[in-house]
């Protein structure tokens, strides 16, 4: 009879780390399949034409009083919706889903709240003095679209020509700098 106990004590035993090592096995073997989705573009479509502002800080065109972040630049409206750039040729679609790389660089240099955080900024001060607001704004439409253009070619022309005079006045700067130092010797 013990013996009987001992073998039957042995063989649960023996089971058991059976059990255990298949269990151990199936853990470290089981991998589960990649998950594929497949994100349908959105339906977004606007009633009216969204009005658009640009904040100096970020030289593009930001839709507001609406309930998503529209952007305007490089002659396409980008969407950001569901997490990921969508973009399109008018601001009621199609829309088609952008890879981030794929951004203009000027989107891309900003994150989205920072994005926000500006746009709104601005759009106070376009409440506030909406008659005499100072800063560059439009509503699409087609009969301006050359004047869009124009606007936007004299202040890329006039963002160049500052910089431009911004790396002068420096170089002059360090002229002057390294000049008075060597006069001190």
């Amino acid at each position: 009879m013990k013996k009987t106990a001992l073998v039957l004590v042995i063989a649960a035993m023996a089971a058991a780390s059976s059990v255990q090592a298949e269990v151990s096995v199936n853990i470290n073997l089981g991998v589960p399949a990649p998950r594929v989705m497949v994100a349908s573009p959105p339906s977004i479509r606007f009633d009216v034409a969204p009005r658009f502002i640009s904040p100096p800080r970020l030289g593009f065109y930001v839709g507001v009083d609406t309930p998503y972040d529209i952007i305007f630049s490089s002659n396409y409206y980008y969407l950001y919706y569901g997490n990921s750039w969508h973009r399109s040729g008018h601001y009621n679609g199609p829309w088609v889903e952008v890879p981030y790389r794929h951004l203009p660089p000027g989107i891309r240099k900003h994150r989205i709240e920072n994005i926000r955080s500006y746009r709104d900024r601005e759009y106070r001060v376009y409440r506030s003095n909406r008659d005499h607001y100072r800063g560059r704004q439009f509503r699409p439409d087609h009969e301006r679209r050359g004047e869009w253009k124009e606007e936007r070619r004299q202040d890329r022309n006039e963002w160049k020509n500052d910089r431009r005079q911004d790396r002068r006045e420096r170089k002059e700067d360090k002229r002057d700098r390294r000049q008075q130092g060597h006069g001190r010797d």
